[in-house]
């Protein structure tokens, strides 16, 4: 990382140009009761040899999915990247570019985003797509709020079995707003579609569902839709982009806006992210007037030849603020870039190829790891390429055992729901072999 020293000459100029006498002035429209009133507590300062070293050490400290054989999930997973999304996404014109505020001098961007949309319509079967936002979460609080600004109604229904991270930033959006966020308990690991009948109401302005779901359980996505629709509520649904190569898509099951979290297409896993927002809709006008952040458009300039533009620019907070749909101004275009160049690598075959060998290397693997005295499938429901466990014991203990043996095995499912604290998630990618699933198995039969 760049070192660079804030000298006290450095301070006064900036402070000149600025036009105050002191950083003191600088800050004084700040109200006395906010401020801290005493020095910061920080270590004393360190020369640059010893900075580094000491940030060295403490990098040292983490420790990476690639370090030991990946089984975690819970919307970041270990999928195989193919090479050229690298060498794409790493290009200077690429890699540097910022959001296209001018669309006339970013053709490149907006033309590399306008096929991310287009591949992201074929994915879901909808319409519409945005510029990509910033990750799964945020993904489904956004498509809370369309559904609220087009329906005019108050509340949202949200299964249990939704991501406990996507409701948590769902209720964080919700806060401050005139609504109420409720929650459908799922006790069997899937959403009853006879619960969403009775829950829902001609105040319910969408019902929220994922599938396949956290516990990486399928849900019957048409009924919980039918459901909604019914009593005039939108049908907001989230889904996994890999898993879409084999299950119906958003739209075949008449979901209003689908959303996801785009990191299994093309983004390697980092520290849990934020990865990728995707968000697509069906083409109507007053979604089209509601959906979040950017819409590029495709067009042809006055010579005729093909050209893109943002539109509906105005909705955008740099230039209409006070009438902005959303606080998302911007969009995660580096990772939109990987995800096109991903999809575009595999081709519909490929991403068919992917997702099948999840689903078998999934139930292979439950069927081993189920084959260990004491464990079993927690939910009967059909799974995709995550599964939930019942393990004898402390759930943390043996995750802690599996990981000295060199196995990330999964997520605890007591973090999030105590009433699954004997639980653990799995999730089985295209990348596992055989003989990790059958050294995760074993490994797990010495530990319980």
């Amino acid at each position: 990382m760049s070192y660079v020293l804030n000298t006290p000459e450095d301070q006064k100029a900036m402070l000149d140009a600025i036009g105050v006498a002191s950083v003191e002035e600088l800050f004084a429209n700040i109200p006395p009761e906010l401020r801290l009133g005493r020095a910061l507590e920080i270590p004393a300062a360190l020369s640059e040899m010893e900075l580094q070293a000491h940030l060295s050490a403490l990098a040292a400290k983490n420790t990476s999915a690639s370090g030991a054989v990946c089984f975690l999930g819970g919307g970041a997973y270990d999928h195989f990247i193919p090479s050229v999304v690298d060498v794409i996404a790493g290009r200077s014109e690429f890699y540097t570019a910022y959001t296209p505020y001018q669309a006339e001098a970013s053709q490149g961007t907006l033309q590399a985003v306008f096929e991310y949309q287009s591949l992201m319509c074929a994915l879901t079967g909808h319409e519409v797509a945005n510029a990509s936002l910033y990750e799964g979460g945020s993904s489904v609080a956004e498509a809370m709020l369309m559904a609220l600004g087009i329906t005019k109604r108050q509340e949202v229904l949200i299964a249990e079995s939704v991501h406990p991270e996507y409701r948590q930033t769902v209720d964080t959006y919700a806060k401050n707003l005139n609504c109420r966020v409720r929650t459908l308990p799922t006790p069997n690991g899937t959403l009853n579609p006879d619960d969403v009948k009775a829950a829902v109401s001609d105040a319910t302005a969408c019902v929220i569902a994922q599938s396949p779901n956290f516990f990486g359980h399928l849900e019957e996505m048409q009924a919980i839709g039918d459901a909604a629709r019914a009593a005039g509520a939108l049908f907001v649904a989230s889904f996994d982009p890999v898993c879409a190569g084999v299950l119906a898509s958003p739209a075949s099951y008449g979901a209003d806006i689908a959303v996801a979290e785009g990191q299994g297409l093309g983004v390697p896993l980092g520290y849990g992210g934020p990865y990728l927002g995707i968000l697509t809709c069906r083409d109507d006008t007053r979604f089209l007037r509601k959906i979040p952040g950017r819409l590029v458009g495709q067009t042809t300039d006055r010579n005729g030849k093909r050209a893109w533009v943002l539109t509906l620019q105005p909705r955008e907070q740099h230039i209409a603020r006070a009438n902005a749909t959303s606080n998302i101004c911007t969009n995660q275009g580096l990772l939109a870039l990987r995800a096109t160049v991903h999809l575009v690598a595999l081709g519909p075959q490929g991403l068919k190829e992917t997702a099948e060998l999840c689903v078998q290397k999934a139930h292979y693997a439950a069927e081993a790891l189920c084959a260990v005295p004491g464990v079993s499938l927690r939910f009967a429901t059909p799974f995709a390429k995550e599964f939930a466990l019942k393990v004898p014991g402390n759930a943390n203990a043996l995750l802690a055992k599996l990981r000295a043996k060199g196995f990330q095995a999964g997520l605890p499912l007591g973090r999030w729901y105590p009433q699954f604290a004997d639980c653990i998630t799995v999730a089985v990618t295209e990348k596992r072999t055989r003989a990790e699933i059958d050294g995760l198995a074993a490994a797990l039969r010495d530990s319980v």
